[in-house]
């Protein structure tokens, strides 16, 4: 992690404390994590306390205090994703990458997450992979999105 990248977002916001979450976001965008390094220069560079900022990263689910994957899954196990199957397309996901959810493999290429909505009910069951939606995906189609990953 560079503390020099994180200072010339910080610098980017003209130092200012009341964009402390775009800060952040910011940074975690860069970085995959809010590491304790990221978290003292964020806190020295913008005379915000330490404990606060980590206040706001533990209590928004948006931040990560532990490195993330390459690639973000998120598999909605909301209403009418889990009547479609929901169950059943997070049990391929983790058949195929390994991993349950709230976890990130080993080798930093996945992070799983499941959500209670993405607001796409009409298209349920869904899985959002790197900010993309897919939709109406089966079992078969859970691994071809799966497989879109491996060729980046």
């Amino acid at each position: 992690m560079s503390v020099d990248k994180i200072e010339e977002i910080i610098n980017k916001h003209n130092n200012d404390p009341a964009l402390l979450i775009q800060i952040m976001l910011e940074v975690q965008s860069q970085f995959k994590w809010l590491s304790e390094e990221a978290i003292k220069t964020i806190s020295n560079k913008l005379n915000v306390p330490v404990a606060k900022i980590q206040h706001i990263a533990t209590f928004y689910k948006a931040f990560s205090l532990v490195p993330k994957g390459k690639h973000n899954i998120h598999v909605c196990m909301g209403t009418a994703c889990h009547v479609r199957g929901a169950k059943r397309i997070l049990e391929t996901v983790e058949d195929n990458i390994g991993i349950k959810p709230g976890e990130t493999d080993l080798e930093l290429n996945y992070s799983l997450e499941t959500v209670n909505c993405l607001g796409c009910c009409a298209l349920g069951p869904v899985v959002e992979v790197d900010g993309k939606i897919h939709g109406n995906v089966s079992i078969s189609k859970t691994t071809e999105v799966l497989k879109l990953t491996n060729k980046e």
